[in-house]
């Protein structure tokens, strides 16, 4: 595989539609009609241009080889630990994708910079919906917040490709091929690496699955397939060897970075927990990346946080020896419970 060669490959089926939109004139009215298509069942409205309905159509179907069995679950897994994901995905992926230069750069040219709070809410809302039940099925309504995820990637491409202020033969194309797959591995390789980093007990079957599910996301985003690993393992072998390998310090990551820690400050009451939401960023991002992004240090805080990870993992070992001596865990155990309510009050 080429890897140098996916940086100039965009996605020719949303990059067809993207610009037949605005020749035509209609990419907002089209923005408005979308807004309102949110779920799996909902039939394609028929007010849109013929070459979207197409596009709606052509990709409404996830991949033949996505196993239902391993979707549902990792829903189970996220149900138990959605919370972790959640944590890491907000500590640490968001991080993780701010060091890598050429992404970091598309979010200054379109001015999305200093909006940490909308990147992290699409993120969110991409997450829970991929996770919920039936996310590709009946009552899901993941499909369509993939499709027009992915329109909204071909538009950036669109208007950045264009702008004097990036550089094709350096760059390549905005959001392309290799910046789709290592956003793909940061948010599925990367987090389990980091709830694993935070103390969270994650077999490695939890990992295959949860990768699964967001291999076949990646298959309905855009992504080749034929660039996704098969595997976790896999996966997590290109993880280290191209998106490790491409970080690197930029002020529009420091920049980014700076913004997203102060964001989470902000619901940090008083003055009492200054420094532990950098103390948590430094605990599930390689250290050499936090010190790329400037991220601030804090000894106190550090080791608290540290002394937590290893309480969480004590509690976490305890209760996966619970879940198997107790013949009664299931559905109704009170830690699911909770987490099930947490979830589908979020989403």
């Amino acid at each position: 595989m080429d890897l140098h060669a996916l940086k100039f490959e965009g996605d020719p089926v949303a990059d067809a539609v993207i610009a037949d939109l605005v020749e035509s004139g209609s990419l907002a009215e089209v923005n408005q009609v979308l807004a309102e298509f949110r779920g799996n069942d909902e039939p394609i409205p028929e007010n849109l241009p013929g070459s979207v309905r197409e596009y709606l159509i052509a990709t409404d179907n996830p991949p033949e080889w996505m196993d239902e069995e391993r979707v549902a679950r990792a829903h189970e897994f996220f149900i138990d630990d959605g919370v972790h994901v959640a944590s890491v995905l907000s500590f640490g992926a968001m991080v993780n994708c701010y060091a890598q230069p050429r992404p970091s750069k598309v979010l200054t040219v379109t001015h999305r910079l200093n909006q940490p709070h909308r990147r992290l809410s699409e993120t969110s809302q991409f997450v829970l919906n991929m996770m919920a039940p039936n996310a590709f099925g009946t009552g899901g309504s993941f499909v369509p917040t993939i499709q027009k995820t992915r329109l909204i990637h071909a538009a950036v491409r669109y208007f950045v490709g264009r702008s004097p202020d990036w550089d094709h033969e350096a760059d390549g194309v905005p959001v392309c091929q290799q910046d789709l797959l290592g956003a793909l591995l940061i948010f599925s390789v990367q987090v389990i690496d980091g709830m694993r980093r935070i103390g969270v007990s994650v077999t490695e079957t939890e990992a295959e699955d949860y990768y699964h599910v967001w291999r076949v996301a990646g298959a309905v985003l855009g992504i080749r397939p034929d660039v996704m690993p098969e595997t976790w393992r896999e996966a997590e072998e290109l993880s280290a060897s191209m998106v490790r390998a491409s970080y690197a310090p930029s002020g529009d990551g420091i920049e980014l970075t700076r913004n997203l820690v102060e964001l989470y400050e902000k619901f940090v009451p008083g003055k009492a927990f200054d420094g532990v939401v950098a103390a948590m960023v430094r605990q599930v991002v390689d250290a050499e990346v936090a010190d790329w992004m400037e991220v601030p240090h804090s000894k106190g805080w550090t080791r608290a946080v540290r002394a937590g990870a290893k309480v969480m993992g004590v509690f976490e070992r305890g209760e996966d020896r619970s879940r198997v001596d107790s013949p009664s865990h299931g559905a109704f155990s009170p830690h699911r419970t909770r987490s099930s309510a947490l979830f589908h009050t979020n989403s």
